[in-house]
């Protein structure tokens, strides 16, 4: 007990810098390096070694893929043509940026992501929005022309009224006339403001969910596959890139519609001339297609350099859906050759965008679960929480998404997983469930941090850029908070079960941590 007190020392003290971020996350995540051979819980070699594990090797390797994607601009031109075939038709604009966003951080940073697409949607709304007002000018000055006859100076002229009162009541209409326009044009302002807003949080949003879908995706989900695999060593990998694709794909695309849809109700209306009628014009169709043409045509030909990243992306995600996650022997054989093609990847690109504080971080997390482990701290906490027993696991399991959804808005996600998982693993130990009923979904939550401008960086890119105010996403993040609690409870309990058998506690599952 005095191990384990010393190591829930050590995570309390980590998990009041992580919260207060008084010094930077990955500075905090080097901590057990210090603290851990100091307080006589492991030996410092043992502490470093967690800080290289195969884990943190697979999520580096994305990161590099990644890196080249945004180096050649591949990932602006799959963005493109992707609204290349949706098109701009207003009933699907949403949908179609919000499932592309979703595609792209699949792969690539969730930052980097949303920075790309926002630029887009500014320039698809501005087009929109001037096509209808040449739209409405052009109405208005046809209104005036078809209703000269009936316009009450004439009337009053054919009658040889008096001049003066034909000439007041020729500026009355044609003050009411221009009220009219200026009505029409508050209207038109509002409604883009509204879809603007509804746009730049679909993309942030979209970003945040889509990243959920790959193992690589997001930092949480490899600190779930890297303690999975340190805390129970004999789960015969149980959590690979596409068992993980297999569960998580359809969750996203589940989230995702139904983001959209409460996105739509939201800023767009329910209304479905409101919301699939705005600039429903073929013409204008047509001009705002043009937008996203033309900037596809700016990136000119593919270069043979995108066609060399868009094979190697390609192939490694084939490799990672048809083996495990691991090494692969590589042989580096160089040629002679009188002019050596420019190469994909520098390594001063890859230091200047390689986050090398969320390797850090994952680094950090490991060396929380396995100190927690060799201190005896996981026993202790497993039986404390052995009145959990009498809950019913998935009362437990919204619970506990409920908790993370709420301590993510205020701490980063990769540092909420590496507090609570450890803890959710000894728990589920402890009443004899399976760790991934608990793991799964949390790890789930720790990704909707959708209230707050400052809980992910897709959060602040988007709010300063449209123009939105922190209610705007407090009102539309807490109803999505919930729709993701919902939508992943679901789908661990239905199709998560049968994936995963969760509904029995496995043996690889049933260890004894000894202090």
């Amino acid at each position: 007990e005095r191990w384990a007190g010393k190591c829930g020392f050590a995570i309390i003290l980590m998990a009041l810098f992580w919260c207060t971020e008084c010094i930077p996350l990955a500075i905090t995540a080097l901590l057990p390096v210090i603290l851990f051979p100091m307080l006589q819980i492991m030996e410092s070699n043992e502490v470093c070694i967690q800080y290289m594990k195969d884990s943190n090797m697979l999520f580096f390797g994305g990161l590099v893929v990644a890196i080249a994607v945004e180096q050649w601009n591949l990932h602006k031109r799959i963005a493109l043509q992707v609204l290349l075939v949706v098109g701009v038709k207003p009933s699907l604009l949403m949908i179609g940026f919000m499932s592309t966003t979703a595609f792209l951080s699949m792969w690539i940073s969730n930052s980097a992501a949303t920075a790309m697409m926002l630029p887009i949607v500014k320039a698809v709304l501005d087009q929109l929005s001037d096509t209808e007002a040449t739209a409405e000018e052009k109405e208005l000055e046809m209104m005036a022309v078809n209703d000269g006859d009936e316009n009450p100076a004439f009337q009053m002229e054919d009658e040889k009224t008096d001049i003066d009162s034909a000439l007041d009541v020729q500026k009355n209409y044609c003050c009411a006339k221009r009220a009219e326009a200026e009505q029409r044009r508050v209207q038109r302002e509002q409604k883009y403001s509204r879809l603007t807003k509804g746009m730049s949080l679909g993309i942030c949003y979209s970003a945040n969910i889509g990243g959920t879908a790959t193992l690589t995706g997001t930092t949480p989900n490899m600190i779930l596959k890297g303690l999975i695999d340190e805390l129970f060593p004999n789960n015969g990998g149980i959590i690979t890139f596409a068992s993980w694709f297999g569960f998580s794909f359809p969750n996203m695309i589940l989230t995702l519609a139904l983001s959209w849809l409460w996105l739509q109700c939201l800023f767009v209306g329910f209304n479905f001339k409101e919301s699939f009628g705005c600039g429903s014009k073929r013409s204008s169709r047509k001009e705002d297609y043009q937008v996203i043409k033309d900037e596809h045509k700016k990136l000119g030909r593919m270069s043979f350099a995108e066609a060399c990243v868009l094979f190697i992306f390609t192939l490694l995600v084939l490799l990672w859906f048809t083996r495990d996650p691991g090494f692969i022997p590589v042989s580096c054989l160089i040629g002679d050759s009188a002019e050596a093609p420019p190469p994909l990847l520098s390594w001063s690109i890859v230091h200047q965008k390689m986050p090398w504080n969320t390797l850090l971080l994952l680094g950090g997390g490991f060396a929380l679960a396995h100190g927690s482990e060799k201190s005896g701290l996981s026993a202790w906490l497993g039986d404390s929480l052995l009145p959990l027993q009498n809950i019913p696991p998935f009362a437990i399991s919204i619970l506990l998404c409920l908790l993370v959804a709420l301590f993510t808005e205020c701490s980063s996600n990769t540092a909420t997983t590496t507090l609570f998982l450890p803890i959710l693993a000894s728990m589920a130990v402890a009443i004899k469930i399976h760790p991934m009923y608990v793991m799964i979904p949390c790890t789930f939550a720790s990704n909707l941090a959708f209230m707050l401008p400052v809980a992910t960086p897709p959060n602040a890119i988007a709010f300063s850029f449209g123009n939105l105010k922190v209610m705007d996403m407090v009102k539309a993040g807490s109803m999505l908070n919930i729709i993701g609690v919902i939508t992943i409870n679901f789908a661990i309990n239905t199709w998560g079960v049968a994936m995963f058998d969760l509904n029995t506690f496995p043996e690889w599952a049933n260890v004894t941590v000894k202090p």
